[in-house]
C-alpha cells in the first residue's frame, strides 16, 4: 500500500537482490556495527519478505552536514538531499540547518543505503510506481504528535498522486517517501512489462483489514512510447541541443520532420520515442528545451533484432561494432561512426575505406 525503508529492502531481497550486497553498501558507510537480517513473513496469506535493521542500542543520530561526508553513492546522496529540502521547506530553515531525527537514525541511514545498493544491482533503466497510499490519523515524531501524511511526507510527495487511507496508519514513512521522490523515474499504472522478478517486502505492523505489503516487480518493457509535437517558432539553432538532452533524459531516439503547417508556415514534428517508465522526464524535457504547448502521445510496438557491441581493429585502431541477429544469424553490422570518423583521420585513409575494412572485420568475427 505505502511505502518504508524495511519494504523496499523486502521488495528487493524478494526479487533477487543477494543480502550480502545490501550489507555491503550499508557496512561501506557505518561508523558503528549495522546488521541487516532477513525474515520470511505472510502478510494476509501473502508469502513476504522483511528485511530488519539491527543497530543494537545506538541513538546516533546524524545531520545533513554529516550524512553527506560519507561515502555515498549518487542515488543515496540525491535521495538525503532530497530530504534535507523538504525538511528545510517544513521547518523554514535551509538545508544546512537541517537536524534529522528519524530518518538521522543509524536503521533509516541503512534503509537509504541498501535499497539504492539494491536498485543499482538491478540496474534498472526507470522505476515505475502506483498511487502511493499514504494512509491517516496521527503520528508520533520528534517535533510531537502529527497528522498522518506527515509534513516531510506531503513534502517529499509533491506531484506524485497520492491518496488517503486506507487505514488510520501512517503508511508512507518519511524514508520511504524520500527513496520514491528521488528514484522513481515515472508515476502512475503499471507500463507493458514482460515481468522476470518479484518481490514483495513486509513492515513491522501487520492490520487484520490489509496485507501491508509493497511490491516490486522487474522485467522489461514490451513497448515504447511515442510522443510528438509540431513546432514553428523555435529558433533552429537550438534543435541540437533540444535533441541532445532528450536523448540524454533517456528518450530512445529523436527526430524532426519538416512540414507545412496552417497559413503555410513551415514548421518540424518533433517525434521522441521513449520507454514507458522514462516518459515523464522527457515530456518535461520537450517542455523546458523548445517551444511547444502541448504533446500528442501514443503506445506503439516495438520490434527489435538481438544487438551486441564488439571491438575490431583497423590498424591498430580500435573501432566499435554494433552487430545485430535473429535466432538465424547475424542480419547487420554497423561499425560506429565516430570510431571510423577518429581512425580514419589519425590513419590518414578515407572513411568509406576504414568503414568498409571495419564492417568486414567484425562480420568475420560475428559470425
Amino acid at each position: 500500500m505505502g511505502a518504508s525503508g524495511d519494504m523496499l529492502l523486502g521488495a528487493l531481497v524478494g526479487a533477487g537482490v543477494p543480502l550480502p550486497v545490501l550489507q555491503d553498501a550499508v557496512d561501506a558507510v557505518a561508523a558503528e556495527p549495522i546488521t541487516l537480517r532477513e525474515e520470511r513473513v505472510t502478510r494476509r496469506g501473502l508469502a513476504a519478505t522483511r528485511v530488519h535493521v539491527d543497530v543494537g542500542d545506538s541513538t546516533t543520530r546524524r545531520t545533513w552536514r554529516e550524512i553527506r561526508e560519507l561515502p555515498l553513492g549518487r542515488r543515496a546522496f540525491a535521495t538525503f538531499e532530497r530530504l534535507a529540502e523538504a525538511e528545510a521547506a517544513v521547518h523554514a530553515t535551509t538545508p544546512e540547518e537541517v537536524h534529522f531525527h528519524e530518518v538521522g537514525a543509524l536503521d533509516a541511514i541503512a534503509d537509504v543505503v541498501g535499497v539504492c545498493a539494491g536498485l543499482d544491482h538491478l540496474g534498472l533503466e526507470a522505476l515505475v510506481c502506483s498511487t502511493v497510499s499514504v494512509g491517516g490519523g496521527f503520528v508520533d515524531a520528534a517535533h510531537g504528535r502529527l497528522p498522518v501524511p506527515a509534513p516531510a511526507v506531503v513534502e517529499l510527495l509533491r506531484g506524485v498522486p497520492t491518496s488517503g487511507g486506507p487505514l488510520e496508519l501512517e503508511l508512507c514513512t518519511p524514508t520511504g517517501a524520500a527513496l520514491l521522490s528521488a528514484n522513481v523515474t515515472g508515476w502512475g499504472a503499471q507500463p507493458p512489462l514482460e515481468v522476470r522478478a518479484v518481490g514483495t517486502g513486509a513492515g513491522g505492523r501487520d492490520p487484520e483489514s490489509h496485507a501491508n505489503v509493497l511490491r516490486l516487480l522487474v522485467g522489461e518493457q514490451s513497448g515504447a512510447v511515442l510522443l510528438e509535437t509540431n513546432v514553428d517558432d523555435l529558433d533552429p539553432r537550438v534543435w541540437p541541443a533540444a535533441i541532445e538532452a532528450l536523448l540524454a533524459a533517456g528518450a530512445s531516439d529523436a527526430w524532426l520532420t519538416p512540414i507545412v503547417m496552417k497559413k503555410g508556415r513551415p514548421a518540424h514534428t518533433l517525434s521522441v520515442l521513449v520507454a514507458p517508465g522514462r516518459a515523464e522526464a522527457v515530456r518535461r524535457v520537450v517542455f523546458e528545451q523548445t517551444t511547444s504547448i502541448g504533446l500528442r502521445e501514443s503506445t506503439v510496438a516495438k520490434h527489435a533484432l538481438q544487438r551486441q557491441m564488439v571491438a575490431v581493429e583497423v590498424d591498430g585502431r580500435s573501432i566499435a561494432v554494433k552487430v545485430a541477429r535473429d535466432p538465424a544469424g547475424v542480419l547487420n553490422v554497423q561499425p560506429e561512426y565516430e570510431d571510423v570518423a577518429a581512425a580514419a583521420r589519425a590513419l590518414g585513409r578515407p572513411v568509406k575505406d576504414v568503414l568498409q575494412e571495419a564492417t568486414a572485420r567484425a562480420r568475420t568475427l560475428a559470425l
